[in-house]
């Protein structure tokens, strides 16, 4: 659009009362202000994020100068919070206050809620099913489950995990053999590996996703979901045989009469 067709094009959608008093600017200058490439705002028309304020043709559009701080706040949950896009334009959809972080947090709380299951379970139904009230006060107490409201409901993947640890009751794991409070090493030990994952995506395919983005990342969650379970199984085998190497050096040698007598002699 050059620059004659540009103030035309102005003109006439001030004429028309289509401007609404706005800065209505090109999508090259809506890139360069919000440090974001042509490409990536043309994904994010596709994707429902943004939206031309003025369109004569299919080739001719004008954006709100104000959608800068739509497309940085964009950024910032793909970048902080690894969020698809069609969550964060159900959070915006939702009528977001995109300077307030705290409502942000809020609304992309209701939005994956909403995506989730929506299977629930309260604190009564649980302990009433035979869950030992010990294992979700521990549970509640270190933060691997949250239970919302007053009936303290328990949905998604904290329902699932409970269900899991109920499972395994079942299966004759008995609290002897598997203490709950194993699950604290298995969370720690998990987070260390969630955070260099995310380390190696952010160093590695977030500066060069570019518009793909959105499916380089699902791809990148999708592969490492697969990839941990393989190493773990490839490497269960091989660690056992170590550790049992460990434990036999520990073990005291057995002295024999002869070998007591021998020592005597030395």
């Amino acid at each position: 659009m050059g620059p004659t067709v540009y103030l035309r094009f102005v003109g006439k959608a001030r004429e028309q009362g289509e401007t609404g008093g706005r800065e209505l600017v090109k999508m090259s200058v809506l890139a360069k202000r919000s440090s974001t490439p042509a490409a990536t705002l043309k994904h994010y028309v596709r994707e429902g994020l943004i939206e031309a304020a003025v369109r004569s043709s299919k080739n001719m559009a004008l954006y709100d100068a104000a959608l800068v701080t739509r497309i940085r706040a964009i950024k910032e949950l793909q970048r902080t919070r690894f969020l698809p896009l069609r969550v964060i334009r159900k959070v915006f959809d939702s009528g977001v206050n995109l300077a307030d972080d705290a409502t942000i947090a809020a609304a992309i709380g209701r939005v994956l809620e909403r995506e989730g299951p929506t299977e629930k379970r309260t604190r009564t139904q649980l302990l009433a099913g035979g869950l030992p009230p010990e294992l979700l006060d521990w549970l509640e107490h270190t933060g691997l489950v949250a239970p919302r409201g007053r009936e303290r409901v328990f949905t998604g993947d904290d329902l699932t995990l409970l269900r899991l640890l109920g499972a395994a009751r079942k299966a004759g794991l008995t609290p002897e053999m598997l203490p709950f409070s194993v699950l604290e090493t298995y969370a720690n030990a998990i987070q260390a590996l969630v955070r260099a994952e995310l380390e190696v995506f952010r160093a590695g395919v977030l500066p060069r996703g570019g518009a793909d983005l959105p499916r380089l990342t699902e791809a990148a969650a999708n592969l490492s979901e697969r990839l941990v379970v393989l190493l773990r199984r490839k490497l269960l085998l091989p660690t056992l045989e170590e550790l049992s190497r460990e434990g036999s050096a520990r073990k005291p040698k057995r002295v024999t009469a002869k070998g007591r007598a021998r020592a005597s002699r030395g």
